[in-house]
């Protein structure tokens, strides 16, 4: 009996074998068994007992004795066991609770996690569906939220998931899914009547506004909004005939693509889900790859915009512009691709490619014509950069002082004292740099003076509007005697009109570039019009450059 309990202890503590429940079962006929025998063998040995006390009778057998008190022991050894056996239950069942709670629901702000939200949602399609009614899917994602984390620190970004869950859980409905799905992007979803689908842009709107008020912390105040993409079950892009977990990934896909179309349409709001942006992604997707293997085939290709003299007609250089021909999609421009090589990391990549074979062209043009190329914000946070650059002149055999850098205004704000350090390595090299889309940004006049400037461009947007606006018109006499009190030459980009040329001759003196002068053309047909000008180098040593440069500039 003893051995037996002992292996019913065992059991409860993980052997494998006997089921909880039939443990509990064994330990209590344990018990039985040895209460039966106590009161079988005790009523005979306490009777004979009393007798014997009392009247002297006859003893007690010794065996009976000893088997009544190995009894009792087995009671009370017994009746332990089971207790502690019970509470070695209890205690793995609260555990196995605490660790199902943890893998379904996020620790931080006690919603549903990631792991349980397809089979919540599943159920709740199930439901609706049952029930006659949709499904409304919300993808949320805080705005700004990184940028407080990283000022305020890790607690106090804590503390805004937790009041964030708070607010989700006032605002939305009784029954309603709240899940965090990891970082800052939460999913809701609930049910609603067809028929009364503005309810849903009415909770939608209620919870932009919840977000959008201020988290109160104790030793700050936290401003955050939220961006949030809906999406819908009976919605035309979703079979009905698909199956609860097909639906499930497809409203959570629909919300995902709006909730990433409110982001870009100015944050704080909500975006129903359109299958425009299912197409818009499968572009992005195919845009994003053909970069990349368009890179590696050398798809990008310089095309060159003239750079004129506008007091005297003649042909001062060339600006670099980027173009993508593409095999599938034809010829693209740089709006299209540039941001997206910028957004994936690969436009260093891109803009060395080029600049590498827009030096080899421009070494055949006369050497009185200057190359002009721009670089990305992104390039210049690499402090090697300079080193880069210069090793592509190198290798091109190409003069310094004929190149000339262009880097916007942005730059300026972003990492200065790495730019004064990369714009100083570039002049001491020889190479020229302007201050590009001047006008468009908040450079200072201390900005420009701190840093080197070779020259300063004037945005086209003033510029292609002189002579109808008068605004524009302020604004580029205005930079213009900036140029001129700070002796820095400048360049009017988007010249495209007569009428603007007479208006920028009328201010003073100006390298311009625009249509008025041609659209850009490819190497080829820069190097042709080149020849019949007798414009390149030809068989010329490069030895010979300057010379040529002086009469050129000698006229």
């Amino acid at each position: 009996m003893a051995s037996a309990a002992m292996d019913s202890g065992n059991t409860a503590s993980g052997t494998p074998g006997i089921p909880r429940a039939e443990r509990d079962i064994v330990a209590l006929g344990i018990i039985a068994a040895a209460i039966i025998l106590f009161v079988g063998s005790g009523s005979a040995v306490l009777t004979r007992t009393v007798r014997h006390v009392l009247f002297g009778g006859a003893s007690v057998d010794s065996i009976l004795a000893n088997a009544l008190l190995l009894n009792i022991a087995l009671i009370i050894f017994g009746w332990r066991r089971y207790v502690e056996l019970t509470g070695e239950v209890r205690e793995r069942r609260r555990a196995e609770e605490t660790a199902r709670t943890l893998a379904f629901t996020d620790p931080l702000t006690g919603c549903l996690n990631r792991r349980s939200l397809d089979s919540a949602i599943e159920a709740m399609v199930r439901e609706a569906h049952a029930q006659g009614e949709a499904v409304a899917l919300f993808m949320l994602d805080l705005d700004k939220f990184k940028r407080a984390n990283d000022l305020h620190g890790h607690q106090t970004g804590d503390a805004v998931l937790v009041a964030t869950a708070e607010r989700l859980r006032t605002t939305l409905p009784p029954g309603a899914i709240i899940a965090r799905i990891g970082g800052d992007e939460f999913t809701c979803a609930l049910r609603f009547d067809p028929a009364r689908a503005a309810m849903v842009e009415q909770v939608a709107s209620q919870l932009n506004a919840a977000l959008a008020e201020p988290v109160h912390l104790t030793d700050c105040n936290v401003d955050i909004s939220g961006s949030i993409g809906l999406a819908r079950s009976d919605g035309a892009m979703i079979p009905q005939e698909a199956d609860e977990a097909a639906i499930a990934a497809r409203l959570q896909h629909h919300a995902d693509l709006a909730m990433y179309q409110a982001k870009s349409s100015g944050r704080n709001r909500f975006c129903w889900f359109d299958p425009a942006m299912e197409k818009e992604l499968r572009f992005r997707a195919d845009l994003e790859s053909g970069i990349r293997e368009g890179i590696a085939r050398g798809e990008f290709v310089p095309y060159y915009e003239k750079q004129i003299d506008i007091d005297t007609g003649r042909l001062s250089g060339f600006e670099m512009l980027a173009r993508w021909q593409s095999p599938r999609h034809g010829l693209i421009a740089p709006d299209v691709f540039i941001p997206v090589a910028e957004e994936i990391g690969v436009i260093a990549e891109l803009s060395e490619a080029l600049i590498r074979q827009a030096l080899i062209d421009a070494r055949e043009w006369d050497p009185s014509l200057t190359l002009s190329v721009n670089v990305s914000p992104l390039q210049l946070r690499d402090p090697w950069f300079a080193q880069r650059l210069l090793k592509l002149l190198v290798e091109a055999n190409f003069p310094p002082h004929r190149l000339d850098v262009e880097i916007t205004e942005t730059c300026l704000h972003e990492n200065l004292p790495l730019v004064r350090s990369l714009v100083a390595s570039l002049k001491n090299q020889g190479i020229r740099l302007s201050l590009d889309d001047f006008g468009t940004g908040y450079s200072s006049i201390a900005q420009l003076r701190s840093l080197p400037f070779d020259r300063i461009k004037i945005d086209r947007s003033f510029v292609s509007t002189l002579d109808r606006c008068k605004d524009s018109a302020t604004i580029v006499a205005a930079i213009t005697s900036l140029g001129q009190g700070l002796d820095l030459p400048l360049t009017a980009e988007g010249i495209e009109t007569e009428g603007v040329l007479e208006e920028l001759r009328k201010l003073g003196s100006f390298k311009g570039q625009g249509f008025l002068y041609g659209q850009p053309q490819d190497a080829q047909t820069v190097r042709a019009a080149l020849a019949a000008e007798d414009l390149l180098v030809g068989g010329h040593d490069h030895a010979d450059a300057a010379p040529a440069q002086d009469r050129a500039a000698n006229g």
